[in-house]
């Protein structure tokens, strides 16, 4: 409508640096004046038309409506003042944290060249945000459980405490349960491909995060078994070998596995701790059948403990968690172990063809040639492994061959997850004795 109020501008941003916040108003276009009533009727009269003549002339012959003017664009507020000290030494917070505008970025620091007490505060917000570790991973150390239950049992000790072989089996199914503690519904049904050495190749096979957990369950029952615990496949003649036990317990299942499948691992495991922590020390030696072949109990707990690591961290792959290894001490108990176990492999791939011949039989317990294994970095240290006989002893005057790997490559060769060929990093001396102790450690591995 003409004559009618325009609306006013919009209001400058600056109205919170105490400036005035109304703008002038706009003005307004010229209003045309309004013909005179007199010179309509005396034109009328001078025609000599009527009224009705009038009108229909009017609406065949007037002209076209002046279009209206466009609207005058508004004008444009005032530019932003300059920020005083006051609101410049507030966003230096925000600056340090890289949280401010590029304008405003540039206004702080522009200030800094003239302010030396902003110049300081400044410097010393940036360093306190240097000490926030952003790029440093949120998860817990894994061994920050073990290393608290040290300090409490080291101001006041267990009146029964878990024994120091067991101890490696409790800190990992710990850590195992941790990482499962922290994985959705959907994260159980993960695919898992787990790898093993059979003879001269690798072989592999295809499950889910809760078929891993059952696998460790039912393995985990041939301790029950040989303490007197209840077997998680139930009762009756039960097979011995773990791949039986895990293959009779998948199918057995009549769907599949879901996180359900934690508690039951959880509660077995709480068990076995708290059953050998009692037991006394007697029971190290309880012997643990495996179907072809027996451990120690306290033997068959580091070797649980073992695979409960290696397995927990095909669970971490899956599920894209970060899964670090165990603590130097228990390691290195791990790698004792399967350094201890290579002699009388060795002598069963023998036996099979797949090893080469004996060389120098001894008589049992006197030294023979050896293979003097070095395992670097974390739980590190040095084997010597007899090459012609279980019942001969290693020794360093009697190494025809050495090989040299890193902890944690030793295991995963042990695990069977990397080839014997790629596994050495320093080899000198017998290639074939180097081949067969490579290969020996890589058939240890097993479903």
């Amino acid at each position: 409508m003409r004559g009618a109020r325009r609306i006013p501008g919009p209001r400058a941003a600056a109205d919170d640096f105490g400036l005035p916040t109304s703008v002038p108003p706009l003005p307004q276009p010229p209003v045309a004046p309004a013909t005179p009533t007199a010179d309509v009727e005396d034109t009328s009269a001078a025609t000599g038309t009527t009224d009705a003549e009038d009108t229909t002339a009017t609406d065949e012959h007037a002209p076209a409506p002046t279009p209206e003017p466009e609207p005058e664009s508004p004008v444009a507020p005032p530019p932003a003042p300059a920020l005083t000290h006051r609101v410049l030494k507030a966003l230096l917070g925000a600056w340090a944290l890289a949280a401010c505008s590029a304008e405003e970025a540039a206004a702080v620091e522009e200030h800094l060249t003239g302010c030396a007490p902003c110049a300081g505060e400044a410097l010393r917000l940036r360093d306190a945000v240097g000490l926030l570790h952003t790029d440093r991973s949120l998860d817990l150390d894994p061994l920050l459980r073990s290393r608290v239950i040290e300090g409490c049992l080291g101001r006041r000790p267990a009146k029964i405490p878990v024994p120091s072989w067991a101890a490696p089996y409790d800190a990992e199914t710990a850590r195992l349960d941790a990482l499962l503690s922290d994985i959705g519904d959907a994260e159980w049904h993960a695919p898992v491909r787990l790898r093993w050495f059979e003879g001269e190749r690798a072989v592999n096979r295809k499950t889910t995060v809760a078929g891993v957990i059952g696998h460790l369950m039912t393995v985990d029952g041939l301790i029950s078994t040989a303490l007197g615990l209840e077997d998680p496949l139930g009762s009756g003649e039960l097979p011995q070998l773990p791949v039986e036990r895990t293959e009779t317990y998948w199918a057995a299942a009549y769907r599949p596995l879901t996180r359900t499948v934690r508690e039951p691992w959880r509660d077995q495991s709480h068990t076995l701790i708290r059953t050998v922590s009692f037991a006394g020390r007697g029971v190290a030696e309880r012997s643990v059948s495996y179907g072809d072949f027996a451990l120690p109990l306290q033997d068959s707990m580091l070797e649980r403990a073992f695979e409960c690591w290696v397995h927990g961290g095909d669970i971490a792959a899956a599920v894209d968690y970060p899964y670090e290894a165990p603590s130097p001490a228990h390691l290195h108990r791990m790698i004792d172990l399967s350094a201890r176990m290579l002699p009388a492999v060795l002598a069963e791939r023998r036996r099979s063809g797949l090893a080469g011949p004996a060389r120098h039989y001894v008589t049992a317990g006197s030294p023979g040639r050896s293979l003097h294994l070095e395992v670097e970095g974390l739980g590190g240290g040095d084997w010597y492994i007899a090459l012609d006989s279980p019942a001969a002893v290693g020794s360093p005057d009697h190494t025809v061959a050495q090989v040299a790997l890193d902890g944690v490559e030793f295991c995963q060769l042990v695990a069977g997850h990397i080839s014997p060929v790629e596994a050495a990093a320093g080899q000198e001396g017998d290639r074939g004795a180097i081949r067969d102790v490579l290969f020996a450690a890589a058939a240890l591995s097993r479903l």
